[in-house]
């Protein structure tokens, strides 16, 4: 319980400190006591190991005064809590990106803004991009695919309660890619845990993507034995995402080197200089992975093609992805490990024999651990929870076709998910961000405004940021609404454009 403002009153009061002398050596004394006081604090199947006071440090991605508490809950889940000492009564927990591995925080930023924040490793040690933790190991899948984050969750705010005297207000959970995922987990599966939750372009239908990253894997790289020949040049991914915008930019109204919509886009992949096999693997890509019985994963849409960051790292390959993971590329890192790891328990699982009919029957176990696609968010709204769900309308690595599905069926489920649920599409933007679009919004004003002061999201704005100026700005509009021009001004500033 923090006890620092009542010591140091008693201690004016008494006369043995004077306003002349250094209070603030004196209370952070205070606030180190209390913070190394945790390290002994007993809480049922939790180890704490360190728990240190850490100085105002200028630079530092958490640059205020702050109680830093280490910790492994269970076997092996990873923790770190970060505790203001300039606390504003709320909980602000972070998610990780690809397999995690490490303990990674999505909201650590948060901290500095006064809210106590959390990460955690979700229950193993590993590359990000590598899922061999996983073999023949079911506690550490059942812990990464949904038990980490709602244990740390519960811990975390045990240890806010007795750092502070005090439960957290409110709590928020924000995450991005793989924390995507855990958001959406969060609010399906333990939704009391969290009063306002982000999802950025949520990974969260493991089993359809997988099966997709192997289908694309199989007309990108149908010999195993040839990983390292790539179908696509750097030269070819920036002609055709040239083509793409030539042919779909003003689709919107306004020429800005952006496919506001792909959807829109009915470009036609046979008008380019490629090799019949190229044109047939575009083809492959743009195109939904289906089964007998239907859909299992939206298609790839149009543009991103060419950009740092596009489709070379994440789905033709690159020779400095090769060189810096031992991937040809992270799809392919991904769908083959997971089902090496989760579905099939065989390292020596060969994906370019796959048949995809049979993927409905294999991925049935593997699903029920890692995939958050239940529509059903009753729970969630009978608690007064708030879900923000965003993605860009380029992102290489998950399609946002994606998100739109889920959006969908969540609607079509109750006709009045508005009212607790929003997705947003960023235009031109990469995965998790990036990309030619504006990518930058204030996500945390946008939930917290919605949590705290019931103003829902109806227009938010994202700015492209350069050398620390905004470059351009527009607005981002509730799914199925648009941005869309209003004929004067600059093209570059959002208050030229209205949601329709």
């Amino acid at each position: 319980m923090r006890r620092a403002p009542l010591v140091l009153l008693w201690l004016l009061w008494s006369g043995l400190l004077t306003w002349s002398q250094p209070l603030l050596g004196a209370a952070t004394s205070i606030a180190q006591r209390e913070c190394a006081a945790l390290s002994k604090l007993s809480l049922p199947d939790v180890s704490i190991s360190e728990a240190v006071a850490v100085p105002a440090t200028p630079g530092a991605p958490v640059h205020v005064p702050h109680c830093r508490v280490t910790g492994v809950i269970g076997s092996e889940i990873g923790f770190v809590a970060i505790l203001p000492d300039n606390w504003n009564d709320r909980f602000f927990m972070g998610g990780g990106g690809g397999f995690v591995g490490e303990i990674q925080n999505g909201a650590m930023a948060t901290a500095n803004l006064g809210y106590v924040t959390a990460g955690t490793d979700t229950g193993h040690k590993g590359d990000v991009f590598n899922g061999s933790w996983a073999y023949q190991n079911l506690e550490r899948q059942v812990n990464f695919g949904y038990l980490a984050v709602h244990r740390t969750a519960e811990v975390t705010k045990a240890i806010i309660a007795a750092h502070y005297g005090r439960p957290a207000r409110t709590s928020y959970f924000q995450g991005c890619s793989r924390g995507g995922g855990q958001a959406l987990m969060a609010a399906q599966r333990f939704p009391r845990d969290f009063d306002g939750i982000l999802a950025g372009a949520p990974a969260y239908d493991w089993t359809g993507f997988a099966a997709a990253s192997v289908r694309n894997m199989q007309v990108l790289y149908p010999d195993p034995a040839r990983l390292d020949t790539r179908m696509f040049s750097p030269a070819d991914l920036q002609m055709i995402e040239t083509r793409v915008v030539a042919a779909c930019d003003t689709n919107d109204g306004v020429t800005d080197g952006v496919v506001d919509d792909p959807r829109s886009c009915r470009f036609d992949v046979g008008t380019l200089p490629l090799s019949e096999a190229q044109k047939q693997a575009l083809r492959t890509i743009y195109s939904a992975t289906v089964q007998p019985g239907g859909e299992i994963y939206p298609a790839q849409p149009f543009g991103g093609e060419g950009q740092v960051g596009g489709w070379a790292p994440w789905i033709t390959g690159g020779a400095k992805n090769s060189e810096s993971t031992g991937l040809p590329s992270l799809m392919f890192g991904f769908g083959t490990h997971v089902f090496k790891y989760f579905v099939f328990d065989d390292p020596a699982w060969d994906y370019s024999k796959y048949d995809i009919a049979n993927w409905a029957r294999d991925t049935a176990r593997t699903a029920t651990v890692l995939n958050a696609t239940n529509p059903d968010l009753d729970a969630f709204k009978a608690r007064g929870g708030k879900l923000i769900v965003w993605h860009g309308w380029a992102d290489p690595a998950l399609t946002a076709l994606a998100s739109i599905r889920y959006q969908e069926q969540v609607q079509a489920r109750d006709p009045q998910a508005g009212t607790y649920m929003r997705t947003f599409l960023l235009p031109g933007v990469l995965h998790c961000g990036g990309g030619a679009g504006p990518d930058t919004v204030d996500w945390v004003a946008a939930i917290s405004d919605w949590v705290e002061r019931g103003v829902a999201p109806s227009r938010l704005t994202a700015r492209k940021v350069a050398n620390g100026a905004v470059t351009r700005s527009r607005p981002i509009c509730p799914y199925p609404q648009k941005a869309a021009y209003s004929g004067l001004g600059s093209t570059d500033d959002e208050k030229n454009f209205v949601c329709q």
